[in-house]
């Protein structure tokens, strides 16, 4: 990164570039120039670009918010993935996270803590996510952890942190250690079954689907395999158990 900075090297051929609209790129093209001179001004961007003009070229089509992209990947995650990015949300310092606090504080139009559905749909809308209302029940059911008809802060946050934070390899240990109750190196069904409740979520029948999504019968989860289930987009079932609890 650092070489293409200096080298004034800018990428128009990656995502999400070859959806943007050569007008768009062309602005971004002269407002990253790497000579100042021959970089276009704010003034002259402003009064005479194309795409900033009033009735030039730009598209009243909205990219997709990567807000939105983030959440849709949090509601196909298994219940473990969840949960350890709402441990991760509440053990990130507040200047971590001031990006989203700010969002969450827009989306929270009645000032109560936390986003009901309606505020959700309304907050989307605002960043110019087109979403069904039947998809945004399914991502406000997802990002509700505990259930309780709204989304809270922590919530917010697990559900929509950049992936950069998560796989940090403090903030996942802190999540494991967490997990892992009486500090042997593992993650048992049993422990998980205790973290599921202590934030309730779901009943029997739905903890005891989300157990078996991530352990076999027997199967313990050490930090290595926690880490990997963490950096992967799919859930693992554990069928190792590790003969030691060193990590």
């Amino acid at each position: 990164m650092y070489d293409a900075i200096s080298g004034g090297y800018l990428d128009m051929d990656s995502a999400p570039w070859p959806s943007i609209s050569a007008a768009a790129k062309d602005l971004v093209t002269k407002m990253l120039t790497y000579d100042p001179k021959h970089r276009i001004t704010a003034a002259d961007a402003l009064a005479e670009h194309e795409w900033l003009k009033e009735g030039g070229e730009a598209s009243d089509k909205h990219p997709r918010s990567a807000v939105l992209n983030r959440m849709e990947r949090f509601r196909d995650m298994n219940l473990m993935k969840k949960l350890t990015l709402k441990v991760i949300a509440e053990n990130l310092s507040k200047e971590e996270t001031e990006g989203l606090r700010e969002m969450f504080n827009n989306m929270d139009t009645d000032g109560s803590g936390t986003i009901t559905f309606e505020e959700l749909k309304s907050g989307l809308s605002i960043l110019g996510s087109q979403v069904d209302e039947s998809e945004i029940r399914k991502l406000m059911n997802a990002i509700d952890v505990d259930k309780n008809g709204s989304i809270d802060y922590y919530e917010f946050v697990g559900a929509t942190m950049d992936g950069h934070k998560v796989e940090r390899g403090e903030s996942l240990y802190k999540a494991f250690q967490w997990f892992d109750k009486d500090d042997n190196g593992y993650i048992t069904r049993d422990e998980f079954r205790e973290a599921i409740a202590e934030h309730q979520m779901g009943d029997e029948a739905a903890i005891a689907t989300a157990i078996d999504e991530v352990f076999n019968q027997d199967g313990k989860i050490n930090y290595e395999q926690f880490k990997s289930m963490m950096r992967n987009q799919c859930p693992i079932t554990v069928t190792m158990i590790p003969s030691s609890p060193h990590l």
